[in-house]
C-alpha cells in the first residue's frame, strides 16, 4: 500500500512542476526598454525580453539590397501600426515590443532579422548619426548599459517605435535630449540600391566612337 502511496504523491508532484513551468515564472525576464524623459509623469517601465534565441537569430546578418522604392515601403509599413499597443513580448500586430516591432517589419519584407535587441545590434553594418536615413534602425541605452531598447528611422530626425511607457507604437524625434542622451549606435540593414542607367544599345557592325 505504501509504494502505491508515494507512486501517486510523486505524480502530484511533478504535475505541480509541469503547471509552474507555464506560470509567471515562465515569463522571459525583462530587459531595459524605453522610458519617458524625467519629470514626465509616468515611471520608466522595462520593455521585454523576447523568447530565447535560436542558432539562426544569432548569425550575422549583411545589409540586404532594397530597392529605394522598397525601403520607403518598409517605412511606411511601419507607420501603419501607429497606436498598436505595447505588449511585453509581443511581435504581432496585437502587441509589440520594441525588437518584436523592428522583427515583425522587415519580416514582411522578407527580411529576416533576430528577435534580441542585443543581436539586432550587431547585424547589417554600424553608420554614423549623421547618415541615418530612413529604414535604418537606431539603439539606445535606458536602463542597464548598451543596446537595449531599439526603432526605426523614419527621416526629418525621427523614429518609429514600440516603447512600454506609453503602451503604443509612437513616433519621437531621436535628436530630442532625452533619446541623444541615450543613442549608442545606428545600423544599416536595408541597403537601398537604384536601377542602373541603360546602356547604349551597339548595332552588329557599328563603330564605337573613340571619344
Amino acid at each position: 500500500m505504501l509504494p502505491r502511496v508515494l507512486i501517486v504523491l510523486l505524480a502530484l508532484t511533478a504535475g505541480a512542476c509541469a503547471a509552474r513551468s507555464g506560470g509567471p515564472s515562465a515569463v522571459p525576464r525583462p530587459f531595459p526598454g524605453a522610458a519617458l524623459p524625467p519629470g514626465a509623469g509616468e515611471a520608466p517601465v522595462a520593455d521585454a525580453a523576447p523568447p530565447a534565441e535560436t542558432a539562426a537569430d544569432a548569425a550575422p546578418v549583411a545589409p540586404l539590397p532594397f530597392a529605394g522604392g522598397m525601403v520607403e515601403s518598409v517605412v511606411r509599413t511601419a507607420m501603419n501600426y501607429l497606436g498598436v499597443p505595447y505588449r511585453n513580448g509581443g511581435s504581432s500586430p496585437s502587441g509589440f515590443d520594441c525588437s518584436g516591432f523592428v522583427q515583425y517589419i522587415f519580416a514582411q519584407y522578407g527580411r529576416l532579422i533576430p528577435r534580441e535587441v542585443r543581436d539586432q545590434y550587431r547585424i547589417g553594418h554600424e553608420i554614423d548619426l549623421k547618415e541615418v536615413r530612413p529604414g535604418d534602425l537606431l539603439f539606445f541605452q535606458t536602463v542597464s548599459r548598451g543596446a537595449s531598447h531599439v526603432g526605426m528611422a523614419i527621416g526629418e530626425g525621427r523614429f518609429v517605435h514600440a516603447p512600454s511607457s506609453r503602451g503604443v507604437v509612437r513616433v519621437e524625434p531621436y535628436t530630442g535630449s532625452y533619446w541623444a542622451r541615450r543613442f549608442v549606435g545606428a545600423r544599416r540593414v536595408a541597403e537601398p540600391v537604384t536601377a542602373a542607367a541603360p546602356r547604349p544599345a551597339v548595332f552588329p557592325g557599328s563603330i564605337r566612337s573613340a571619344r
